[in-house]
């Protein structure tokens, strides 16, 4: 129970530490001037000054332990609790009959108090509940007995104590449930990540030598090529099936800038045009690897499924506010809803390889088809916050 750690690096419950730790002192201050306004009507004055002082050297010794879960341990609590059991106890010895009978204060006063918050920013309402029920049958067997303000005084502690002390539980829950949700996001992007390095390298590797294999001629001697062909798409289908693995540690690039048209010019060749400013578009270097990436694999989408006679046009746009890329083509295009059945197939190149990264990079990435009229894919990413 020594309090979460939010991802941030802030624990929740921090603020709280050192609002008690400012009250100890307050109190402290209270119960001095207290004293100092009635001592002359005490039985034992002497007593409750060497008392006072004892309360005054142990809160300033442990300002600093009360102002985060780590130094304040169960035996500083401890010796908390008895000083304050000690203090009321003490009362009802220097202290005059009469006064006690009227409802005087006990020596600390409400620096009780601050022994039952400590126990419940520690451990949470049960403790508080305890250390709260010793202080109060301490004060009914050694200040003034069963009485109506005893009893009022011990409920407002009890009260205050386990109000506090639930709070400090649920927000500790709510931080640990907080934490675990970073953490299965971060996990999920990274595999989201993989997936998209995985369709862009391997997969795509595998699928050609599948093809490759099924074709008439690599039935060689022996059928060795049509064997590789018949493994290479056994693991083809395995690997889709991992890509839900864990994450992998992700290789970045600096955060220098780089020239777009420098990472896309290379996907132009007999049958894809790019078109680019005559001036250098310039990125962050991660940024323009991914969407240049992303790029890629809008092209060799159109390599794959537009047909072996389809034509495709990049197009490059530098704007004040976003950097647009847009690979249109002339093929068969692609039906509604299909996008949808290759996701669940576990086809991803839409999916991750060009959407999930431009998601990525806060970014958007756009679709437009009609069966017989090819397909645009639009990409789009923001400069501010790229």
């Amino acid at each position: 129970m020594g309090g979460a750690v939010a991802a941030g690096g802030m624990s929740v419950e921090l603020p709280l530490w050192r609002a008690i730790s400012y009250f100890r002192v307050l109190a402290l201050g209270y119960a001095l001037l207290r004293y100092l306004n009635s001592f002359h009507d005490f039985l034992h004055p002497v007593a409750g000054w060497i008392y006072l002082g004892a309360l005054t050297l142990w809160t300033l010794a442990t300002i600093r332990s009360f102002a985060g879960p780590q130094r304040c341990t169960w035996p500083v609590l401890g010796t908390d609790l008895t000083l304050t059991m000690t203090g009321v106890v003490m009362s009802g010895l220097v202290d005059a009959p009469a006064r006690i009978q009227a409802g005087a204060p006990t020596l600390p006063t409400i620096w009780a108090a601050g022994t039952v918050l400590g126990f419940a920013a520690k451990g949470g309402w049960r403790p508080a509940a305890f250390a709260g029920t010793l202080i109060g049958v301490a004060n009914i067997f050694g200040h003034g007995g069963f009485t109506g303000d005893n009893v009022h005084n011990i409920v407002l502690l009890m009260v205050a104590g386990c109000a506090i002390g639930y709070v400090i539980e649920l927000a500790r829950a709510s931080e640990a449930a907080l934490t675990r949700a970073l953490q299965v996001e971060s996990a999920t992007r990274e595999r989201e990540r993989l997936s998209r390095d995985i369709h862009d390298g391997v997969l795509q590797v595998l699928a050609l030598v599948q093809r490759r294999g099924s074709e008439p001629e690599a039935a060689g001697p022996g059928g060795q090529l049509a064997e590789l062909g018949r493994l290479a798409g056994e693991q083809e289908r395995a690997l889709r099936a991992l890509m839900a693995g864990g994450p992998l540690p992700r290789q970045r690039g600096g955060a220098e800038q780089e020239d777009l048209r420098a990472l896309v010019t290379p996907y132009a060749g007999e049958r894809v045009t790019v078109s680019a400013p005559g001036t250098p578009v310039l990125l962050p270097g991660p940024v323009a690897a991914e969407l240049a990436a992303a790029v890629g694999a809008a092209v060799d989408n159109v390599h794959r499924h537009a047909g072996p006679a389809a034509r495709a046009w990049i197009l490059v746009e530098d704007e004040p506010q976003a950097v647009t890329v847009s690979i249109r083509d002339d093929g068969p295009g692609f039906a509604a809803g299909r996008l949808g059945e290759a996701e669940r197939s576990g086809r991803l190149g839409v999916s991750q390889s060009i959407r999930g990264r431009l998601l990525d990079l806060g970014g958007t990435a756009e679709l437009y088809s009609v069966p017989g009229e090819g397909v645009e894919v639009e990409l789009r990413v923001p400069r501010e916050g790229a």
